[in-house]
């Protein structure tokens, strides 16, 4: 008889309602967790609202032939946008543009920024300073910034030129040239977030045990091998991120495009997120500009995971 009553009390025995409710009674009563869920709450929406459903939305248009003001006369046209983007030379163009972008902008961007660190990370009087006014920029605006670079490019009246003359030098048409439209655009963006790299190899610089640099001094190593032989190798993984989120951010640049160039001049700076914005808030083809904008997530997919395969492998040869 008590087996029966024992079974009858049973957890399995209790009525699935009852046990959902009491789950979720149980759940709800740690203050702790339910603290967290709420505070979380607002990003969640602004994720959901701002980025999932949008990223749906998108790859919903991409099979449609939306061009008009209205979603009622947006009919199912299959892979025909995608068939057409195969044979679209300004879009590749854009692309090409924005590979070009990245080659520059990625691997200079860490080279000055690593340097700068390693001038920051030196202990010296006011040296926050410093580190606070390498980090402005970073905080700044992508309008302000630009307005500012217009004006010291300007080819009468920019500093810039001005400079080039004190030193005997002819001025230079930087945002009006095909050829030097683009550095000029890595230049603006490096001194742009070149804060944000250098507050993350400090933090990698800062990681380095100082026993492993008295080792090698007292072997007879000076500073460049040091730097070669333990500061670069133990660096790997902070410069893989930023490796990675440099590719990443460098294929979506947008703003000093959009305010500096307009994509100009000759569309050397029409880079693949221009391109695409301009597809489908001037041209209003929503259609044809998601299924370029999933071509160029595509793109930036392939290449971030062969990079990411590639610096681990080169990881492995360093390290091991």
């Amino acid at each position: 008889m008590s087996r029966v009553i024992d079974a009858a009390s049973s957890p399995r025995s209790t009525p699935p309602g009852n046990f959902v409710q009491n789950a979720w009674r149980r759940f709800w009563s740690r203050s702790n967790e339910k603290a967290g869920y709420l505070f979380i709450l607002p990003s969640l929406i602004h994720l959901i609202v701002f980025l999932f459903i949008p990223l749906v939305f998108s790859f919903f248009l991409s099979f449609r032939d939306w061009d008009r003001p209205t979603f009622t006369d947006a009919p199912y046209i299959g892979l025909e946008n995608y068939q057409f983007l195969l044979g679209d030379r300004r879009f590749w163009q854009a692309m090409l543009n924005s590979a070009y972008y990245t080659a520059l902008a990625v691997p200079f961007g860490m080279a000055i920024s690593l340097g700068i660190a390693l001038i920051m990370n030196q202990k010296l009087k006011g040296i926050n300073i410093f580190r606070t006014l390498f980090f402005m920029p970073v905080i700044s605006s992508w309008v302000a910034v630009s307005i500012i670079w217009l004006t010291l490019l300007d080819p009468s009246v920019g500093i810039v030129n001005y400079v080039l003359g004190l030193l005997g030098l002819p001025p230079v048409n930087w945002l009006g040239n095909p050829a030097t439209a683009m550095p000029a655009l890595v230049i603006i963006s490096i001194w742009k977030s070149a804060g944000f790299s250098m507050v993350i190899w400090l933090a990698g610089l800062q990681s380095i045990p100082r026993e492993l640099y008295e080792v090698a001094s007292i072997d007879g190593a000076n500073r460049l091998q040091a730097f070669l032989r333990i500061t670069l190798p133990l660096l790997a993984p902070t410069s893989f991120f930023l490796a990675i989120t440099g590719v990443i951010g460098s294929f979506q640049v947008f703003s000093p495009v959009w305010v500096i160039t307009k994509g100009g001049p000759l569309g050397a700076t029409d880079v693949a997120v221009f391109h695409i914005y301009r597809r489908a808030f001037e041209s209003f083809d929503f259609g044809y500009a998601s299924s370029q904008a999933w071509v160029l997530f595509a793109v930036i997919f392939v290449a971030t995971v062969l990079q990411l395969v590639y610096m681990r492998r080169r990881s492995d040869e360093i390290l091991y």
